[in-house]
């Protein structure tokens, strides 16, 4: 009955994440050795300190729907974490919390855009943020960028995507899917270009800004006369191995989150009562409580580099954040490799899945067809063994 289903779910994208997870499942259930390195989810447990508070949360009988923002102690905490780490000064009137930072950045994109509004993508880009443009019914623009640039783009890149039809900019450091971090002179000089547009919002996804490698994340809201038009977004998820707790937020503009809130009261309402109690504690921790899980990355992160080395073809950047690498397999295309051929990096990603029983993700869902995602969020055992079937597959 396809017929009867609206356009707005018939032109909607399945995300290419979800639907590689989803394959991988189905493979295993068939009885099928399946290394899953498509997932952006940590595999740690959520740390003991913050599954405590989640308890005392229960014990002390949170269960009673939550205010549509969030706790006022949420908000409170998330601004003075948002001082500590990132020295933007919000208020609780500027928070919304919601049910991850997917729903924030939904609600921002519902509340900010119009039918026929631009926005724009530098990419690769999260898969996510085409599929919210659409809904949003407005149109999106790749910013394209290629491994030699370390997947950033240049001020007069967009200076020239930019059209009177523009009224947003997603920003994502560190990156999904690359890794790729932008310095605060990178962004400072892309917020010179849009000093001359003062019409255009710019959402800064900083989901990963604790999984960072070298100097700490800049905030985009950090640039004086960006502060009023940026909408920051950030979440538990990542750093905290919080995936499935799903707590996100946003910080920016008053009327923004007033609309915001407005909009989530209508679709959601007010985020889980025990997660939020247990995010308080989370955010109000040091963030070395957490840095062994990111030790453990980086660790991870250069043993993959190294295992990527020893397979021709591969061409990779150096992650400086995140958990995932972003190589160049343009090498392939063309070539036939145990009786495939590859034309694109959707046939190589799904080469490692049906021949080497690897789950990865193309890069076509991330607005770089010449690329595929690896998530190292995995056991250095898991990671061995896949590199392994990758290199006996490619170097035959």
């Amino acid at each position: 009955m396809q017929q009867h289903l609206s356009d707005r779910i018939n032109n909607l994208p399945t995300s290419a994440t979800l639907a590689m997870a989803a394959k991988a499942r189905e493979l295993k259930n068939e009885g099928k050795d399946i290394i899953s390195l498509s997932l952006g989810e940590p595999d740690f447990n959520t740390p003991e300190f913050i599954k405590d508070a989640a308890i005392q949360a229960i014990n002390d009988n949170y269960n009673s729907y939550t205010p549509v923002n969030g706790y006022l102690e949420l908000r409170e905490a998330i601004c003075r974490k948002f001082k500590r780490d990132n020295q933007l000064n919000y208020t609780p009137d500027q928070i919304v919390v919601s049910t991850g930072a997917k729903q924030s950045i939904a609600n921002v994109a519902m509340v900010l855009l119009n039918p026929g509004d631009e926005v724009l993508l530098p990419a690769p880009y999260w898969v996510s943020y085409s599929a919210i443009s659409i809904l949003a019914e407005a149109t999106y623009k790749e910013i394209p960028s290629t491994i030699e640039t370390d997947f950033k783009i240049t001020p007069e890149q967009l200076e020239a995507a930019i059209t009177p039809k523009t009224k947003m900019i997603f920003f994502n450091s560190p990156n999904n899917p690359s890794g790729t971090v932008y310095t605060e002179s990178e962004y400072r000089a892309l917020a010179k270009v849009l000093e001359k547009h003062p019409t255009i919002y710019i959402l800064s996804d900083e989901i990963y800004e604790h999984i960072n490698y070298s100097e700490p994340t800049f905030s985009f809201a950090a640039i004086e006369n960006m502060y009023d038009r940026t909408i920051t977004i950030n979440g538990v998820a990542k750093a905290f191995a919080m995936t499935g707790w799903r707590i996100g937020y946003m910080g920016g503009p008053e009327w923004i989150a007033k609309a915001c809130t407005k909009m989530q009261g209508q679709i959601t309402s007010g985020a889980n009562c025990i997660a939020q109690r247990a995010t308080i504690t989370a955010l109000d921790a040091p963030v070395s409580k957490i840095q062994f899980m990111v030790d453990e990355f980086y660790k991870r992160r250069d043993l993959v580099l190294d295992m990527i080395k020893g397979i021709e073809g591969l061409k990779a950047n150096v992650p400086k954040g995140a958990f995932y690498v972003f190589p160049d397999v343009s090498y392939y295309f063309g070539k036939t490799i145990s009786g495939t051929t590859i034309h694109n990096a959707s046939d190589f990603s799904m080469l490692l899945l049906e021949k080497a029983n690897v789950a990865t993700v193309t890069g076509d869902a991330f607005g770089a067809p010449d690329c595929i995602r690896i998530s190292y969020a995995a056991s250095k055992e898991n990671l061995k063994e896949a590199f392994k079937r990758i290199s006996d597959l490619l170097n035959l």
